[in-house]
């Protein structure tokens, strides 16, 4: 079966999933399991992993390689943290294999009351040269070559 959003020419696939993510980080309750103290993921946490499950695409053949993921996510409120990485878990085994190959993260938050939701670009790209980050400036101070730095210090 082909999948209707997966685009073939750019490895691309595009969705939209609705309903408000939670903060890995911050949605965490602790149990005792076994006579041991766990950590598990809040009950609404739970709920969004169901939630998306439901909604996301599953691929036929998952992506591969190096990936970006691109996304914007709109809450119902200003409180929330902007935080990914629930998302990102959610996708492994449908859009890709395990999270770790998103190897760059593009996040916007947005605020919609009415319909909190979250819209995702998942793209295989090729990293040409890791050792060699991309070129940008935060004020004075030259990232890349300072990450170059490192990784010639920490090589050699």
């Amino acid at each position: 079966m082909v999948d209707p959003l997966q685009s073939k020419a750019k490895k691309e696939i595009s969705f939209r999933i609705h309903g408000q993510p939670y903060s890995k980080a911050n949605s965490r309750k602790l149990v005792i399991n076994g006579g041991k103290p766990r950590f598990i993921k809040s009950a609404p946490a739970r709920r969004y992993v169901i939630d998306f499950q439901t909604q996301c695409p599953k691929l036929d053949t998952l992506m591969e390689g190096d990936l970006e993921v691109e996304m914007v996510i709109f809450y119902a409120s200003r409180r929330p943290d902007l935080d990914p990485s629930l998302i990102l878990d959610c996708m492994e085994n449908k859009i890709y294999k395990n999270d770790r190959q998103v190897k760059r993260q593009i996040v916007y938050w947005g605020l919609d009351r009415k319909n909190p939701r979250s819209e995702i670009r998942v793209t295989e790209i090729e990293i040409k040269n890791p050792q060699r980050p991309p070129r940008w400036k935060l004020g004075d101070w030259d990232a890349s070559e300072e990450l170059t730095g490192l990784a010639a210090d920490q090589s050699g």
